[in-house]
């Protein structure tokens, strides 16, 4: 009889934990893209200048970068539902103080902490799901559902922020974060289990050194200035060589990259997401800017990215743990790049119907696999102490992937548009398909590094097994 009462109760507990941890993800994607169609709206209220605008975007990008790696490690020192807490609670108050900005600076800031936030919340989310769901085929599930709540909550995002734009105001792009902050923290205090942290010193210089060298590193290729670019590169080589040889408790053990399903996974998520979420930015501009779309068409004209992300995100969980993770990244892949070169060829003349929904549709596919496989890959035969780092190593690659393929393809843009002669009509159609050709590129790259990722299968008695 109690066995009878109490596996009920077990089972309803852990679908709280994901549901938890899906909100969580949610947020935390989402607020990286949902400001994109209000941005408009945000320099002509707060009075932004032109060149300053980008930094909504990337102050939380950056932040969210340059402290994941710190936020991973906290989850493991000091357990995972504390941190879960306490990052989801920074960034409801983030979230408020930045809906009611009455100046840039104000806005920027808040966006910086919401990043800071979001990178304690991230790791913590995944590193829930790697500890409390054991079973490879609930693990496999759980992950699934969690790529592609975290694949879809981008494009949502677009949509949300369109409706919200053009009904109400863009405040409350931020502002709808507070209620929903208020029950995921409920949600979390009353269902996810708080591990044992171990209580070690905290690689502050790390966090520090890779933070400054990612800030220079993306202002010196948006600007368009060398030397800040190059003095990022050399902090972030400074970061490697602290990790190795001088940080009593590293921020980033290195040997983790000794295991090739870590690493090789890593550099699969980097080029999937610096494809997906650059495409999300010029998909917008082409809609608007060459089309014509309102900020609502342009949110609506999202729904089958959105829906092919967490469709196919969802369904390949169940497809994961027989074939292993290798096959479905190159399938994704493959599928991402046929629509990232169908769509690279749209002019001012597309319709939506003939134009538009097929590459939305392969790309929302090929991505939804990707993120899942990538998932599992990347936390795979890791013992249970180094799952917030994987998670938060993994999220560290796709933030980086984030903010540096949209710069890179931002500036390539950016040259082509102002060699074709401005603003016209068919110089955007020009810069905007060469960035989108660029990120068909990095798909492609993408699926050079997903021939690196081991074979696996998951073993009869419930063991993964990883074989080269």
């Amino acid at each position: 009889m109690t066995a009878q009462l109490t596996r009920p109760a077990a089972t309803t507990r852990l679908g709280l934990v994901l549901v938890a941890c899906c909100l969580g993800q949610f947020m935390v994607v989402l607020d990286a893209s949902v400001v994109n169609v209000a941005l408009p709206s945000i320099a002509a209220e707060l009075r932004f200048e032109v060149h300053n605008l980008q930094w909504v975007n990337n102050a939380y990008a950056i932040a969210f970068a340059g402290f994941l790696m710190l936020g991973g490690r906290l989850a493991d020192l000091f357990g995972q539902r504390r941190m879960f807490l306490a990052g989801v609670l920074l960034f409801t108050l983030a979230s408020s103080v930045g809906g009611l900005a009455t100046d840039p600076v104000t806005l920027v800031l808040a966006r910086a902490f919401q990043g800071l936030g979001s990178a304690v919340m991230a790791p913590a989310t995944l590193t829930v799901l790697s500890t409390t769901f054991t079973d490879p085929g609930a693990r496999a599930r759980a992950f699934g559902m969690w790529s592609a709540v975290s694949g879809a909550a981008g494009a949502i995002g677009v949509l949300l922020g369109g409706v919200i734009t053009e009904w109400f105001s863009w405040r409350w792009i931020l502002l709808v974060n507070v209620p929903i902050g208020v029950v995921l923290l409920a949600a979390v205090w009353s269902a996810v289990p708080e591990t044992a942290g171990r209580r070690q010193k905290l690689d502050v210089p790390g966090a520090l050194l890779v933070t400054a060298g990612l800030l220079a590193l993306v202002f010196g290729i948006s600007s368009k200035v060398p030397a800040a670019a190059a003095a990022g590169v050399v902090l972030l080589g400074i970061f490697l060589l602290h990790q190795a040889k001088f940080a009593a408790q590293p921020l980033v053990p290195l040997g983790i990259f000794r295991v090739r399903s870590v690493w090789s996974a890593n550099l699969v998520a980097f080029f999937g997401i610096a494809a997906l979420f650059s495409t999300f930015y010029f998909f917008t501009l082409i809609l608007q800017q060459v089309l014509g779309y309102s900020p609502l068409q342009t949110g609506l004209s999202y729904l089958p990215l959105s829906a092919g992300i967490a469709i196919a995100g969802w369904r390949v969980s169940t497809v994961v743990p027989r074939t292993g993770p290798r096959p479905i990244l190159l399938a994704g892949l493959a599928l991402g790049c046929a629509g990232l070169l169908w769509l690279s060829s749209v002019d001012e003349h597309a319709t939506f119907a003939a134009d538009l929904l097929g590459p939305a549709l392969l790309l929302g596919f090929g991505m939804g696999m990707v993120l899942n496989a990538t998932t599992n890959a990347a936390t795979a035969g890791l013992p249970r102490e180094q799952a917030g780092l994987a998670s938060g190593l993994l999220n560290t690659t796709r933030q980086l992937g984030s903010a540096l393929g949209l710069v890179t393809l931002a500036t390539i843009s950016a040259t082509r548009i102002d060699a074709e002669g401005g603003a016209g009509t068919h110089a955007l159609v020009s810069g905007y398909g060469l960035a989108v050709f660029g990120a068909a590129m990095f798909t492609v790259a993408g699926f050079a590094a997903a021939l690196m990722v081991p074979r696996s299968r998951t073993a009869r008695g419930g063991g993964e097994t990883l074989n080269t």
